[in-house]
């Protein structure tokens, strides 16, 4: 029983641990239900045996549990399975209008009725995509423009459906500067703390590729409803964007590659890429993998940065969480020096960028 109690404890931890992220992400919704969760875990139940019957990781990040869970009953709500839900859920009604028991019943009520559509998201870990993260990225790639006055050749980590490959089709306002097309459909404008501007200049992208795990086949009508479930209910702002970026990835017709990170590096960095700076970059990804993992990528990006040359350029740009806050670290390796840098932090879903700059 003390085995069970402690382990009951752990996934628990786990949704508090996601109410208090949904809390500083401005997500009132999410947070009510991580801790609703949270607070109804009993050791013995039904549903708190179907959470331990998964297998996961031993971290929060491998594991996701929360966002499993909070997937599965947006998708429902979505695809208009469950009124009994949707009555309860955004945007149908306002936060304060359900108390916290009407709101649990109607959760367990989804559960435990559609039970064959609710386990499959159980057993897979989320695959998200958060577009303003674009924002955060452009200021980095600008940088390394700037420095190495070279067009450049992309290579993305943990892509998801890879809307982030897109980042030259948005328009962008960074404090006092624009980026991009004014007439672009989706216009990122995170909040600009920190002087000055990053440098704004046009920036040239000789070729593009990622990789993931798993993909998101998002012009499958299925699994571009997964990707959306995973947005937070209440942030119909996110939903939108999102939305409206797919089209532009459909359009613009870039792939993403299924490979593990380790199987496909290799590959990325034994190209010439003469006359080219080459930046491997992610964003949130690389705490999905164990430490292993990370520590042999490291070991082949600082590899292939140590035989960098100035006409061959390599950057390592990651936007990560380093267990700091408020938000995550955005770091630019720049090869052939090597030096890093810390250019600043910026809010996990790319409302503000605090810049620190080169």
């Amino acid at each position: 029983m003390a085995d069970n109690n402690e382990a009951i404890d752990k996934v628990r931890g786990y949704f508090l641990t996601q109410a208090r992220y949904c809390h500083e992400l401005g997500s009132p919704f999410m947070t009510r239900l991580c801790n609703l969760f949270a607070a109804h875990l009993d050791p013995g139940s039904t549903f708190a045996n179907r959470l331990m019957a998964i297998p996961h990781p031993e971290n929060f990040w491998g594991m996701a549990l929360p966002l499993r869970v909070a997937g599965a009953l947006h998708a429902l709500v979505m695809t208009g399975q469950c009124n009994h839900l949707a009555r309860v859920y955004p945007p149908y009604h306002a936060e304060d209008e359900t108390d916290d028991d009407t709101l649990w019943k109607a959760l367990m009520h989804a559960i435990n009725e559609h039970e064959d559509f609710f386990v499959p998201y159980l057993n897979n870990v989320p695959q998200t995509n958060e577009v303003r993260r674009s924002g955060i990225l452009l200021p980095g790639f600008l940088l390394v423009a700037e420095k190495t006055g070279l067009p450049l050749v992309m290579s993305e980590l943990g892509a998801s459906a890879g809307i982030n490959q897109c980042w030259d089709s948005f328009g962008y306002r960074l404090g006092s500067t624009f980026w991009g097309s004014q007439d672009a459909a989706v216009i990122l404008e995170p909040e600009w703390l920190g002087e000055p501007p990053p440098p704004s200049l046009p920036l040239t992208v000789r070729e593009r590729a990622a990789c993931d795990l798993n993909p998101i086949k998002f012009t499958d009508p299925n699994e571009r409803l997964k990707l959306l479930s995973y947005i937070w209910a209440d942030q119909h702002d996110r939903f939108t964007r999102t939305d409206h970026a797919l089209d532009i990835l459909a359009a613009k017709g870039y792939a993403v590659d299924k490979a593990d990170i380790s199987d496909w590096l290799p590959a990325r960095l034994s190209m010439d890429t003469t006359g080219a700076a080459h930046v491997i970059y992610h964003t949130i990804a690389w705490n999905y993998q164990d430490a292993d993992s990370r520590d042999r990528n490291r070991r082949l990006i600082e590899e292939a940065g140590a035989k960098a040359t100035a006409n061959a350029p390599l950057a390592w740009l990651r936007f990560e969480a380093d267990d700091q806050d408020p938000g995550a670290a955005l770091t630019l390796t720049l090869w052939p020096d090597g030096q890093e840098h810390h250019l600043g932090r910026a809010d996990y879903h790319g409302r503000w960028i605090q810049w620190s700059g080169w």
